[in-house]
């Protein structure tokens, strides 16, 4: 594998994009959530974490695809239901994606937190040719002092993206 680096327009934009969603986040904050779930209070934090890439169970098991999803990857957790995340990977079809996109988990059932994140990523060459293309994804983390994990469920489109559950340990790094 290649070594890629997150280009520095993608990083720039993750600054940018912080206090944006921070407004998101405070004006979504009046979600209902039920007896189960509890509504995570949004408190301001500053941790970075960094992980490897994803680990990916695919549901077609048919299509020949590439489960260990290996890259550089961080996110900037600006609370505590929110952070913005960058990164570079080996995707599923065997190609390099690009990702950037914002976390928003406002739900919590004991310590994992629940919501999805929205982003844009590249790399996928039967979507939009291999473009950037926007997604929204719904996914739990846990986190626990300096180690956490992510894990996402991608759901599948058409015959352009397969579906996943992806694993992604994190370490925390400040």
């Amino acid at each position: 594998m290649k070594c890629h680096i997150v280009p520095k327009a993608l990083v720039l934009i993750g600054i940018l994009l912080a206090p944006i969603l921070s407004v998101a986040e405070t004006l979504a904050s009046t979600a209902v959530a039920s007896s189960f779930f509890a509504l995570v209070e949004s408190k301001p934090i500053k941790e970075l974490w960094l992980n490897p890439g994803f680990y990916s169970y695919h549901f077609n098991k048919n299509k020949g695809l590439d489960n260990n999803n290996f890259g550089l990857g961080g996110d900037y957790r600006y609370s505590t239901v929110s952070a913005v995340t960058l990164g570079v990977l080996h995707n599923s079809d065997k190609h390099i994606s690009h990702y950037m996109g914002w976390y928003w988990q406002p739900l919590g059932v004991g310590q994992v937190r629940l919501g999805a994140v929205i982003g844009a990523i590249n790399g996928y060459p039967k979507m939009q040719n291999g473009a950037w293309f926007i997604a929204l994804i719904p996914g739990a983390s846990f986190e626990y002092k300096n180690v956490g994990v992510n894990m996402l469920f991608t759901p599948g489109y058409k015959d352009r993206l397969y579906g996943a559950i992806s694993l992604q340990l994190k370490l925390r790094v400040f």
